[in-house]
């Protein structure tokens, strides 16, 4: 490897289209809500408002450690490296089932599914578009002969 190759970015800006640049911001933004989730269920286990505070505060640790993955993931896609597509793509996949169940409970929660299913579908879209897997993984004829 030589110091040229170790300084040189991994995607110029020019080159990233913009599936890439929406699929990482989606799974950027559900990163940072899982995380946020996480940090109040910390709060709420703390300041006393949950009355199981073991369980409140494992939950949140959870939460925030399983935030972190999709956040990493968004700023890899934004990087140009490949390994963040396959857990943004999860994380896109998971709000699905997520957006089912708040969808048959019924009220509010029905528009909020349906939002979180769209985010999840245009998430999953934009991070399988053909454009953003040749800027990730080239195109077919590119590879070693």
């Amino acid at each position: 490897m030589t110091a040229e190759s170790a300084t040189a970015p991994a995607a110029a800006p020019a080159a990233r289209p913009v599936p890439l640049l929406v699929g990482s911001a989606l799974t950027a933004l559900e990163g940072a809500a899982m995380a946020a989730w996480g940090v109040y269920n910390l709060a709420s286990g703390f300041t006393g408002a949950d009355a199981d505070f073991g369980r409140a505060e494992l939950g949140g640790a959870v939460l925030l450690l399983m935030g972190l993955l999709p956040l990493l993931a968004g700023r890899a896609l934004l990087r140009g490296q490949r390994w963040g597509r396959s857990p943004a793509v999860l994380t896109n996949s998971i709000c699905l089932p997520v957006a089912y169940y708040m969808w048959e409970s019924g009220g509010a929660m029905a528009a909020v599914g349906v939002a979180v299913g769209l985010l999840g579908l245009v998430g999953i879209g934009a991070l399988l578009n053909p454009r953003v897997t040749a800027v990730l993984y080239g195109t077919p004829g590119d590879g070693p002969q």
